[in-house]
């Protein structure tokens, strides 16, 4: 190999065109491995010669060699370094980086685990950012640092930062695991957020997507689904006909204890539920999920007071207390104002004689805000009905798929030709 000062001259002047960074990719392709990774202690200081922007394939080359190293890890932990990579992701070329995308990834995730190190999740949060965007093709493509850059987000309890990528439509994933581990890290930054609808989006999508066996990632995301659940809507829905079949014989079995704890809420007692929890309060804690269970717990009031709507017009705080298993009216009377602020039952209560009153919704869906939303939803079906389209039309025309197909069609032809009688030929 040439000398380290020969390359990063190399880098300097071949970083322009696209004729430039071909030829340039060959050199450092040629470098690369054991060649530079010998003056791997040495490359730092050649990375002040070169600007993170400019010179962002070489550049690359260069940190992905020197942090490689545990040695070099060890010995500039923290400050400079971890300075150095941040700016690298947040500054560099989107078109250049992404010649090397397996060398990006690794400096990414040297990254993060450099500021778990230091108990620092917060520093990788931007950088981390930057660096899906800059790695994507789309926002519609899945990529690994979608996953790594969730779990800085939980880890530094910033929650509404993970809503960034959280709000993109995805529909290009290339490994399964990228794709199990950002449903099931994005589940929790929403439960972090109490939005436990767009929760439950998510965890429905790991329990159900298609697998051959089952994963960690999913026994644990079918635990939350079902806590989850249980907040949301007081049940816990079947596996819809998609579910795979190792999914659907498998994953109930290592979660028995949640399906007991779903069976026990449907039976509508607090005291009972309030047993069933203490009583299996070690293995909810091992689970890190004692807080979502004590949160299902404070919903099985609300979920019975719903249960009241349907059948009185008029109840007494005093009755619904006692219906509900609560201590005094007044507790009652704060439960029934916390469900009306947040819209869940319509009601209102005459504080004279404590008296609740259950009224219809009053939305009548006439209001201009009201037909936005409608507007806005429509635009949105409408879309995603023609990007499912044109997915279709793709699938359609994939070779594998109809080379596939084709064999599966051609079994099954033969299956029929072989079991007709032969004294119809």
């Amino acid at each position: 190999m040439e000398s380290v000062e020969a390359l990063v001259a190399h880098i300097q002047g071949l970083s322009g065109s696209p004729d430039e960074l071909a030829q340039l990719h060959g050199l450092l392709k040629q470098a690369d491995g054991d060649a530079l990774r010998v003056h791997s202690a040495g490359l730092l200081p050649f990375l002040s010669h070169l600007h993170p922007g400019a010179h962002s394939l070489g550049y690359l080359y260069l940190l992905d060699s020197f942090v490689s190293s545990s040695a070099n890890l060890r010995a500039h932990a923290g400050g400079d370094l971890l300075v150095t990579v941040a700016d690298f992701l947040t500054s560099c070329s989107a078109d250049q980086i992404r010649m090397a995308p397996d060398k990006f990834l690794n400096v990414c995730r040297v990254l993060k685990n450099e500021v778990m190190q230091l108990n620092a999740p917060i520093r990788g949060i931007a950088p981390l950012r930057a660096a899906v965007r800059k790695i994507q093709t789309s926002s519609e493509q899945l990529t690994p640092l979608h996953a790594e850059y969730l779990m800085l987000c939980l880890l530094a309890k910033q929650y509404k930062a993970g809503l960034s990528v959280l709000e993109d439509d995805i529909f290009e994933v290339d490994q399964p695991k990228d794709l199990f581990l950002y449903c099931y890290y994005g589940a929790m930054i929403y439960i972090g957020l109490k939005k436990f609808r767009k929760a439950l989006e998510l965890l429905h999508n790991a329990v159900t997507a298609p697998m051959s066996s089952l994963n960690a990632i999913t026994v644990e995301a079918y635990k939350k689904y079902v806590l989850v659940s249980l907040i949301q809507s007081g049940q816990v829905p079947s596996f819809p006909k998609y579910t795979s079949s190792t999914a659907q014989r498998n994953l109930k079995n290592h979660t028995q204890i949640y399906v007991d704890l779903s069976t026990c809420y449907g039976t509508g007692s607090y005291s009972d539920l309030e047993t069933f929890i203490q009583s299996n309060a070690e293995a909810f804690q091992t689970d890190n999920n004692f807080g979502l269970v004590k949160q299902v717990l404070s919903s099985m009031y609300k979920r019975n007071i719903q249960r009241l709507t349907q059948t009185y017009l008029t109840l007494s705080l005093e009755d619904i207390a006692s219906s509900v298993q609560l201590n005094t009216p007044k507790e009652a009377e704060m439960h029934v104002l916390r469900m009306i602020e947040d819209g869940e039952i319509h009601a209102t209560i005459n504080q004279k004689d404590g008296m609740v009153s259950f009224n219809e919704d009053p939305e009548q869906y006439k209001s201009s805000e009201m037909v936005e939303h409608i507007d806005s939803s429509i635009q949105r079906l409408m879309a995603l009905s023609k990007k499912l389209t044109s997915i279709d039309q793709n699938i359609s025309c994939d070779h594998a798929f109809l080379m596939k197909s084709g064999r599966e069609r051609a079994r099954f032809d033969y299956d029929d030709f072989d079991s007709v009688p032969h004294k119809y030929f």
